[in-house]
């Protein structure tokens, strides 16, 4: 196992490398916080001593960057008698626990290995959990493609940490579903998971839902009401279609966030909350941004992991699986006993290019389990719609009865836009690249056919 060391006593750092040393440790070491976090990134040790006090970068801020970073490993800071309250700030930001100073060779190696044992129950759970998920299912996700692999991978890596995330995604592709699995995956698991949709609120509603009001407050306020981060406390807030709030509710997110701190409207006192917040929207923020509708630095703050979900048009080797799993549900919850879907029908299902995406496909087959008369799905018990689809649907390729160049050339671009955006995980840039266009030309293009 590897243990970076990070501390400005020199002669500490000595001490503890020859102890660990002759336990058997592999050790590598940093004077301050700074060097220790490139350290850090550059051996990724499994174990990290870190000093709370130090030079340029003290304990607590070298925590809070190595976790942004992403970094996984336990971190045990080391503090001086009298900072067991810095020591307790720091495990709130993520370290594992502390060793009071001064320590002797034997505290060290106990905490140590107390420690090692910690990580390798974790690796172990963490195996066992792969091998449990052997057939490709995460609760109610599928991940039969390589895009949505990558997208689950980064979702299980991120998931014990509380880690910002935001999901990216079209309407319909799961992203709520993977936030419950984040929280499912997480250490609070236990706690409450608190979804709001920020385009479903009342503008006017979003203050007094998000953080409260106290009784007397404002007309018709006859009782105390917590908001959304009490309720979560301790647990998940899942901000679904972030990118709606509005601006002045964006900066007071903004400040819970950084302070870990919520007001009542109509209180005098704030109350400490200890909330993961996970985001999702089907817009791109970084474009919002860039138009000054969405704060840059509560972009930064909510998009420490980004996690992107395709559409389902570009994973249709999923779609059987998919469809199976929704037959299956909806069979159960209907109590009719169809459990199969005709060779035929299947080939429609592949064919059409889902612009609804998953719960599309969920509406369509929950519509052809009340309808079908047999045993199986057939063609005839599929909508019109996705039999023989209209030519703009997109995706669908050009409709020879009608030879307008204009007509085609602007559903050809529109294509080639979707399929850009698709293969580079909505990256705009990379995007435009593709297509020969300017960052700009794409962002006007992509508004004037509402694709993205």
């Amino acid at each position: 196992m590897k243990i970076l060391i990070i501390d400005d006593d020199a002669g500490l750092r000595k001490s503890l490398s020859l102890i660990l040393g002759d336990a058997g440790y592999e050790v590598v070491q940093a004077e301050d916080g700074e060097q220790g976090l490139a350290t850090a990134k550059e051996q990724e040790p499994h174990l990290i001593l870190c000093d709370v006090r130090m030079p340029r970068m003290g304990g607590l801020e070298f925590i809070e960057a190595y976790r942004e970073w992403g970094g996984e490993a336990l971190v045990l800071v080391m503090t001086a008698y009298g900072g067991l309250d810095l020591a307790m700030e720091a495990m709130k930001k993520g370290a594992y626990d502390y060793i009071p100073k001064p320590f002797g060779a034997d505290d060290v190696l106990l905490i140590v290995r107390k420690a090692e044992e910690r990580e390798q129950l974790r690796r172990e759970v963490g195996r066992l959990r792969r091998e449990v998920r052997a057939d490709a299912r995460f609760g109610e996700i599928v991940v039969g493609s390589p895009a949505m692999r990558k997208a689950i991978d980064i979702a299980e890596k991120v998931a014990p940490y509380d880690s910002a995330v935001l999901i990216t995604g079209a309407s319909g592709t799961g992203k709520e579903l993977v936030a419950r699995m984040l929280h499912r995956e997480s250490a609070r698991s236990e706690a409450p998971f608190v979804p709001v949709n920020c385009g479903g609120v009342p503008e006017q509603l979003l203050e007094s839902e998000f953080f409260g009001f106290v009784k007397g407050a404002f007309t018709g306020a006859d009782r105390d009401k917590p908001g959304l981060f009490e309720a979560a406390d301790g647990g998940t807030l899942f901000l679904d279609e972030v990118g709606e709030l509005p601006g002045a509710l964006q900066v007071k997110l903004l400040r819970a966030l950084q302070e870990g701190e919520v007001r009542r409207i109509g209180a005098t006192e704030t109350s400490r909350v200890n909330v993961r917040v996970i985001s999702a929207t089907n817009r791109d923020l970084e474009d919002a941004v860039e138009a000054g509708d969405f704060r840059k630095d509560l972009y930064y703050r909510l998009a420490v992991v980004p996690i992107h979900l395709p559409s389902l048009r570009t994973r249709r080797e999923e779609i059987p699986q998919l469809a199976a799993h929704l037959l299956e549900r909806h069979a159960s919850r209907l109590d009719v006993d169809i459990d199969a879907i005709t060779s035929e029908a299947m080939e429609v299902l592949l064919d059409y290019p889902w612009p609804g995406n998953i719960r599309e496909l969920e509406n369509v087959l929950e519509r052809a389990l009340v309808l079908t008369e047999g045993d199986a799905v057939t063609v005839d018990d599929l909508p019109e719609a996705v039999r023989r689809p209209a030519p703009d649907t997109p995706g669908v390729g050009v409709d020879t009865d009608d030879l307008s160049v204009k007509k085609h050339g602007a559903r050809l671009e529109r294509h080639l836009i979707q399929l850009a955006l698709d293969r580079t995980g909505g990256n705009k840039t990379q995007a435009a690249e593709l297509l020969e266009l300017s960052p700009r030309a794409l962002r006007y293009k992509i508004q004037e056919y509402g694709v993205g």
